[in-house]
């Protein structure tokens, strides 16, 4: 798979691990691809990050991000769910935190880099570029983009679908913005 990568992609990927190791992360996760897709330049991504204008919101997208680390992983749809049921999950989260300190539920599952070396990705990571490449298949493309990997995050269930979705960027959004109006072949890869 990854022979298909484009320089940009396989750039995406360098980055989400130098985000990782930036963040003292374990494992490679698909906040670190987000991430690593807001510093690319001159890319299909990174065009569609200005025009739907998220470029110059990095810092709000990392808050979201850290937010929702900080709820243990748990979307607003979670805690709206969890909330209707009357369990107040930032009462909770609040006295986690005064038990086990600041970012208790924000933990990293240790993965097996001590043995290796290497930060592995994460379940939802891995799951992340394989969505990317059936977007490209179900597009026609030949190669695997970084705007494979962005529709595949804007894709998949989580908090980084969530966070693009709070700024404007869900699935169809990002299609248009880089692939212009037309639109149904990319609609049909998202269902494989």
């Amino acid at each position: 798979m990854f022979e298909r990568f484009t320089e940009s992609a396989r750039g995406v990927v360098e980055g989400a691990v130098a985000q990782a190791e930036r963040a003292n992360a374990d494992s490679v996760t698909e906040e670190h691809l987000l991430l690593a897709l807001l510093d690319q330049e001159g890319t299909r991504s990174s065009f569609a990050f200005a025009s739907l204008g998220i470029t110059g919101r990095r810092a709000a997208v990392e808050a979201a991000l850290a937010d929702a680390r900080r709820r243990g992983g748990l979307s607003k749809a979670d805690t709206d769910a969890l909330s209707g049921l009357g369990i107040d999950v930032a009462e909770i989260v609040s006295k986690v935190e005064a038990v086990h300190g600041q970012g208790a539920l924000a933990g990293d599952k240790k993965s097996k880099r001590w043995w290796s070396g290497h930060r592995s990705f994460t379940r939802p990571a891995k799951d992340t570029l394989v969505k990317s490449l059936r977007i490209a298949v179900g597009r026609g493309d030949r190669h695997i983009g970084d705007e494979h990997m962005l529709l595949a995050l804007s894709a998949q269930r989580g908090v980084v679908a969530e966070v693009l979705v709070e700024y404007g960027a869900d699935y169809g959004a990002l299609e248009r913005a880089m692939f212009g109006g037309g639109g149904a072949t990319g609609a049909g890869a998202v269902a494989g």
